[in-house]
């Protein structure tokens, strides 16, 4: 049995479950609706104020499968009843950010600004203190979305040389500047002057 699939998901207070005839699981709560189409072998299971997933059989698929829908379950019941939330703080000279409704401009030392149009379900807030780096809020009931959304706003300052191809959106790792989480170790690399 899968670790994770066989936990059962506890449904939290105002959340309610509804698994449909053709295994469509929608999740209602306070802060919004979510469902999601479960694939055929694997069975969802509504009882009381609990959810459980259910595998038929041990094939490898079947396996990963059965850990994977119940930890999306458990993350969209999460979302509509408590929410998620991302702040992501811009490191640089002259980096700046502001919204204006869903639109997020950003200016990350290029020549022009960035203007981002982020999708309604994604709230964005922006914060500027003096003497501290602008940080962008992020915050929805959907996880997938909002992890999206973030990794989005990374990219916008990249590294896109051949050899740092798979790390793109992270800071670099000699002054670290770039944007990255709030809370986020950066790994910092020394100069040539050390020594």
């Amino acid at each position: 049995m899968s670790r994770i699939g066989k936990q059962p998901v506890i449904i939290l207070e105002g959340t309610t479950v509804t698994v449909s005839s053709s295994n469509e699981v929608t999740v209602k709560g306070k802060l919004g609706e979510l469902s999601l189409q479960v694939t055929e072998p694997i069975a969802v299971r509504v009882e009381e104020s609990v959810v459980t997933v259910e595998r038929p059989n041990d094939q490898k698929e079947v396996r990963a499968k059965h850990g994977l829908y119940r930890s999306l379950i458990h993350n969209m019941i999460e979302g509509v009843s408590k929410g998620y939330t991302k702040e992501l703080e811009l490191v640089g000279v002259g980096y700046r950010a502001s919204n204006r409704g869903q639109i997020l401009e950003l200016s990350l030392g290029f020549s022009h600004n960035i203007l981002l149009e982020i999708c309604p379900e994604v709230k964005v807030e922006t914060v500027s203190d003096k003497g501290k780096n602008p940080i962008v809020k992020l915050t929805s009931h959907d996880k997938q979305l909002i992890g999206m959304v973030a990794a989005k706003i990374r990219s916008m300052k990249s590294r896109n040389t051949q050899k740092d191809q798979g790390k793109a959106g992270k800071p670099e790792p000699y002054k670290g500047k770039g944007i990255k989480f709030v809370g986020e170790q950066i790994r910092r690399k020394a100069g040539k002057t050390a020594g």
